[in-house]
Parts: structure tokens; sequence; C-alpha cells
């Protein structure tokens, strides 16, 4: 059923096949490697060293008119990024801004969206989020004079499970009720792979009167959102993972319409958030612009953003429905292998605990390890496969569909079938 021969023949199928080739691919001794580790750094477009040499070339000929008869002028910068965002996260183009980075972002908007006040102090959060958004929440209920042992419930799977169920996320928020304040949670959960269901926790949280942040780190790219239609609050990511930025690249941040005036928030300002019109003026009093746009501090850091503009008009051309349905496809191609493949009695005994359902994960699959985890992840770096691991025994592995083929997921659970065996 599963053949090398099949592999290449849904590569043939396949009608994103032509963009591997915008892509660099790395190589160890001159063959390259097979890369699943976008949800980590995603690979280089070809196009990104024209699309800053564009820029230096620009700075070198007009310096400070640059800002206004550069090819891109950088005064209004920010605003090249706002269609391609807002079709990625399904949101209007005022709605979203690429700015700063992502726990710079998330701490613009929990200074904004978190304003504990009497009993509503409370936040809900996975027990297993990524570090910086425990630090980001846990520094800013500081800052209230609040005690985080007190303030944040921890969302844990149940006993013997691996990830939430959507049942307890809704009971947890109305359990909280009007103690909630907000709701902060992952898209695309980090370790797991797991993704949750933003629209219901969205209107759940606003059930109960309170907000709902989501950090879209690992589902903006790969997962289909419709953030303004969901009403939710806030939401910020990064875009050096699926959106292969660069190392270090531009983050993004989202803001539901309703906030669109921003006078009822509170914010840290900064001049490149003020009215546009109003802006050289220079005026003491706080202006902010309509929109996302008004939470930006500063003006666009042009080389950083130029690159990701290379990988956004990528994003244009593929289309996010195209890119969605060959990313279930080939998620699903490669679970079904290593469930069929991995059943001998071999060295290393695997289970995948990110969910079946195509609608509850996104390009990742997390694999647990029993045993020696990391002498298996070893074995498969060794064998030219990129992943990466995450203590003390889940292996992370993503196939991000502009770049990676059904033949590369082919290899991987065939060397996977020949080295484990899987566990359900």
């Amino acid at each position: 059923m599963y053949s090398l021969e099949g592999a290449k023949t849904l590569d043939e199928q396949d009608e994103l096949r032509s963009f591997r080739a915008q892509f660099y691919i790395p190589e160890r001794d001159g063959k390259q490697l097979i890369y699943f580790c976008g949800h980590s750094l995603g690979l280089q477009p070809k196009a990104t060293a024209e699309y800053i040499n564009q820029e230096l070339e620009d700075w070198s000929k007009l310096g400070v008119e640059g800002h206004f008869k550069a090819k891109h002028p950088w005064l209004h910068y920010h605003t090249f990024f706002s269609k391609s965002l807002a079709a990625l996260v399904g949101a209007k183009p005022s709605e979203v801004i690429a700015m700063n980075s992502l726990t710079v972002n998330l701490h613009l908007l929990l200074t904004s969206f978190y304003r504990p006040t009497g009993k509503r102090v409370k936040i809900i959060m996975e027990a297993n989020s990524f570090s910086s958004d425990v630090y980001a929440v846990y520094s800013q209920i500081k800052l209230h004079g609040l005690s985080p042992k007190k303030v944040v419930i921890e969302l844990k799977p149940r006993k013997n499970e691996y990830t939430l169920r959507m049942e307890d996320i809704a009971k947890t928020i109305h359990s909280a009720g009007n103690e909630l304040s907000l709701v902060m949670m992952s898209g695309v959960n980090y370790l797991t792979g797991q993704a949750y269901d933003i629209e219901a926790i969205t209107k759940a949280a606003h059930k109960v009167g309170a907000k709902a942040g989501f950090d879209l780190a690992h589902s903006i790219g790969n997962t289909p959102l419709s953030l303004h239609k969901w009403g939710v609050d806030f939401a910020v990511w990064c875009s050096y993972k699926y959106l292969n930025s660069g190392p270090g690249a531009v983050g993004g941040a989202y803001i539901h319409e309703r906030y669109a005036s921003g006078k009822t928030l509170h914010r840290l300002a900064g001049w490149w958030g003020h009215d546009e019109t109003e802006r050289f003026l220079m005026k003491p009093e706080f202006k902010p612009s309509p929109g996302a746009a008004g939470w930006q501090l500063s003006n666009a850091p042009v080389f950083n953003m130029c690159a990701h503009r290379a990988s956004l008009d990528i994003f244009d051309a593929a289309g996010m429905k195209a890119i969605v349905k060959k990313s279930r496809s080939m998620v699903t191609y490669l679970e079904d292998m290593l469930v069929a493949r991995c059943n001998k009695e071999m060295g290393y005994a695997i289970r995948i605990i990110t969910p079946r359902s195509i609608d509850e994960r996104g390009n990742q699959l997390s694999i647990m390890v029993h045993k020696e985890a990391q002498q298996l992840f070893n074995l498969i770096s060794d064998a030219g496969f990129v992943c990466d691991y995450r203590h003390p025994n889940i292996i992370r592995v993503a196939v991000a569909p502009l770049y990676n083929s059904y033949e590369e997921v082919y290899h991987f659970a065939t060397f996977m079938a020949e080295h484990c065996k899987y566990v359900s």
C-alpha cells in the first residue's frame, strides 16, 4: 500500500510541487537533507537575497530619501504586509500588523487586554505552554502586584492522556466565571502538536465576560484561521517557523476591529503608533492610528522585514487553501505509514501523541519514545533527517507543504520502520 512508487505518484499529482524549487534545501556532504523542522525554523526562499539587495541598493543610492523614493518606500513599509497577513489569519487588513517579535507583541497586548479588576483577575493557560509565553504572562501578573500562583489556572490533560479535551477547557472557563479576566492559549501546542478549537474557546471566554488571546506561532501558515469571524480579541505570532522569514524575523499581531480606536485601552505607546496624518507634528499627546497599526512602537526594521516579504509573496502565490489541503494530506500520510509499518518487535517503542483528527492538529506530529529517546533522535539525525528533540522523550516532526515531498515522508517512515515499533 505504501511504496516509493506511490509516494512519487502523489508528488506528481501535487499542485504545489513547483514551490519546492523556490527554497534552498540544506545539504550534508553534498547530499540534500530531509528537512522536517519548519516548526522551529523554516527554510530560506531563494528570492530572499534579491529582496534584501534591493533595499541595500536603495539605501546606497538614495540615503534618507529611500523613505519616500525607494522601490518599496520605507515610510510605509509595514503596510506591505497587511493583505498577506490578513489572508493567513482570516482577518481584515486593518486588524493585522507586522512588528517587533512575538514576545514583545505579547507583552504589548497583555498590557492592553489583561486589566485585572476586583475579582476578575484569573488567567487560563495550558500547563505546558511555551516558556516564553509563561514568562510574559507571569511578569504581567506581577506588574499588577498579583501572584501568578493565585492567578493562573492551568489546563492539564486527564490522567494517562497527553492532550486537552475541549469539554474540559470549556468547563474550566465556565467554572472560573466572573473571576476570569483572560484565556491565553496557543493555537497549536508546541509540544504535542494539538490544534485547539479557537472559535469555541473564544465563545466560552466571552460568555463569562473574559477576553481570549492566542499565540499562533505554530498555527500561522499551516492551519485554517478565521480570527475576525471567530471574534478573537487578539493574537500574536512569529514568522521564522512556517512563514520562512529567517532567524529572529519580525513578528506579527492581530487586534479585532472592535478595538480599532483603542481609546478605552491602556497601551505602551510609541511614535510609529501615532496617527500618521499627525505623526510628524510631534505633538505630546498620543493619538493612535486606527486598527492594529496603533500598537506599533517604532518604524519598520526594513532589512529584517524584506525577508518576510519574500516569503509572504510565496504564500500569496500558493494560497492557504492549497497549503492546508496538502498539509493535512501529508501529515495523515506520515502518521498512517508510521502506524502501519512500525509494527515489528524493533528496539524503540514509539507513540504519536498528536491528535488523530485533522481538525485537531497542524503540520506537526509529536512522537513519544518510551526508552532511549535521545539515542533514537541521534540515529534519525545521522541518517540525514532534520527534526527536533524535546526533553525528556518527544521527537517533533513537521512536514511543510511548500518544500517537503511525499517521497521524503516515505523515506522517513521507512527509516522509522527499520528501528521502531508503534504502540497505541
